[in-house]
């Protein structure tokens, strides 16, 4: 008999099914048992009368995996309402040691550095895969809607000869006796792709080997790339991204449902046109100095809540940040030339991406790494493109976990991560 899931219970009512899973919860009553049984789509319940079976019952422990082959009956007061009666249940492995914590109640009462040292059972409460449902489903609108705009995915290396960002941390390693880094980001190979597409996009980690130690930082997560050529300037990349980011909230209320239905969220809509205000403009509304070089957390909470107010808007650009605070292949504005064609798209007062027009001119990446007193022979590889005629383009990069925590409204970025990596997590 095939293996019915649970979500497909409602349709199977009035026949023998053969359903398998995880042992969720057992309620021993008086003169009635209850199995809960968990699959990767939901919840079935059990109903045990028959004394046999209840004395098997009785031996399984949580997370114990069974099959149960019954009668799904209709029942308005059980998951989707259907139950399972008459039932046969069968172990498919040996009783289960039970996790640290109880999986069956509706929150995780346990402290997160609990749950991350047990993650992979952790994960299995509905809430912790719900996130993990809608981050799949984030990257598969990222996917589609770049697809859409005749978007070409790439692979670039994730162990690179020199650093992507002068001044960053990067985690060094031994390469057959060389020095290699892990990649801080694919923009250089990104960029040199437009070249050959002119649109390309990548889903992939990243590694950034800076000590923070925030409920926003990761040492690894998963950067959502985008680059494209024949730009006029960095608002065509702005274009591009609000309809990146709409396409991936599409995508997650079409295919994660349920899973926002779990974790009680409604995606947030992305106007036409996503409101912009330049970088100065936004130190003053933020309260901030007119000197000062970067936006800090505070400021963007700010910014965030005056955009939802004055523009009903979850989202924001701020453009325009000042030339010194961005990498050296970042394209300046024609006319205020200490200010970039570069900005941020802020998610409910968070940054959430990065992005900008590059340079595109071999002679102007010259100059730029001179002024900042950078050598040109570590990015030979990557200047030499330029010699060869590339276009004007642009591109930003979306951090994966980023997007759902502030989506899901997680306070912490690892409760979204399925085994986070920062300044003092390596396993599990």
């Amino acid at each position: 008999m095939q293996r019915t899931l649970s979500q497909q219970l409602p349709a199977r009512i009035g026949t023998t099914v053969r359903i398998a899973g995880w042992v969720h919860r057992r309620r021993l009553l008086k003169s009635v048992a209850f199995l809960i049984v968990r699959d990767a789509t939901g919840l079935a319940q059990v109903v045990v009368t028959d004394p046999a079976v209840r004395a098997e019952l009785e031996k399984l422990t949580e997370e114990t995996v069974v099959e149960v082959t019954a009668t799904a009956t209709a029942n308005d007061t059980a998951p989707a309402g259907v139950e399972l009666t008459d039932p046969t249940v069968r172990p498919l492995g040996p009783p289960a040691v039970p996790p640290p914590f109880d999986l069956y109640r509706p929150a995780l009462t346990a402290s997160l550095p609990t749950q991350l040292d047990n993650a992979p059972t952790a994960l299995r409460h509905p809430t912790r895969s719900a996130a993990l449902r809608i981050s799949a489903a984030a990257v598969a609108g990222f996917r589609a809607a770049l697809d859409a705009q005749d978007f070409v995915e790439v692979h670039t290396p994730k162990v690179v000869s020199s650093s992507t960002e002068s001044g960053a941390n990067v985690f060094a390693l031994d390469w057959f006796g060389r020095p290699a880094y892990l990649a801080q980001s694919p923009q250089f190979y990104k960029q040199l792709m437009v070249g050959v597409f002119e649109r390309v996009y990548e889903v992939g980690p990243v590694f950034r080997a800076e000590p923070h130690d925030t409920v926003r930082h990761l040492a690894q997560y998963t950067s959502l790339d985008a680059e494209l050529g024949f730009v006029t300037d960095h608002r065509d990349v702005m274009r591009v991204l609000r309809d990146t980011v709409a396409g991936m909230l599409d995508t997650v209320s079409g295919r994660a449902g349920s899973a926002l239905a779990t974790l009680g969220v409604t995606p947030p809509q992305v106007p036409a046109e996503i409101p912009a205000v330049h970088f100065t403009e936004a130190l003053t509304i933020a309260g901030a100095p007119a000197d000062e070089p970067d936006l800090a957390p505070a400021h963007e909470r700010a910014l965030g809540e005056w955009a939802l107010r004055e523009h009903l808007s979850d989202f924001l650009f701020v453009t325009g940040y000042p030339m010194a605070k961005r990498p050296f292949y970042t394209h300046p504005d024609p006319a205020r030339p200490a200010y970039s064609n570069g900005f941020d798209l802020l998610f409910r007062g968070l940054e959430l991406v990065t992005g900008g027009q590059r340079l595109h001119r071999h002679a102007d990446y010259l100059a730029a790494l001179a002024a900042r007193g950078e050598p040109v022979e570590p990015y030979v590889g990557y200047l030499d493109a330029f010699r060869h005629g590339m276009p004007p383009h642009g591109g930003f990069a979306i951090g994966l976990e980023r997007f759902v925590a502030r989506l899901v409204g997680a306070a912490n970025i690892r409760e979204v991560t399925a085994f986070p990596r920062d300044l003092h997590r390596l396993t599990p």
